[in-house]
């Protein structure tokens, strides 16, 4: 089992946030983290990969590549990467297996 599948549209998303991204090689795709943020723990972190770290989990699928923080692994096992884009919201969200409460508005969760 992976540490994390990616939907079709999240990986339409990576894409073109790859396309926009400096093309000097410096970006190998998307990393994902967790950081202790908000009223319930923890929040989902995404930004560019400019490197591999050590114990990274290293996601190839769809064409795109995700590099999972170690301290991540254990929290986001079982994840469901997806992208949502309609009139009152835009993002990646997450289905986590391991979540156990999430605040009001989303932002947060605890596992």
């Amino acid at each position: 089992m992976s540490v994390m599948t990616i939907t079709d549209a999240a990986a339409d998303r990576v894409k073109a946030l790859l396309a926009k991204a400096p093309q000097d090689g410096t970006v190998l795709g998307l990393r994902l983290g967790v950081k202790t943020k908000g009223c319930n723990g923890q929040s989902y972190t995404v930004d560019y990969a400019k490197e591999a770290k050590a114990g990274d989990e290293i996601i190839n699928d769809k064409g795109v590549t995700i590099f999972v923080d170690a301290p991540a692994v254990l929290m986001i096992f079982g994840t469901e990467m997806d992208y949502k884009d309609d009139k009152f919201e835009s993002g990646f969200t997450f289905k986590n297996p391991n979540e156990k409460g999430r605040c009001g508005c989303g932002e947060s969760f605890h596992v």
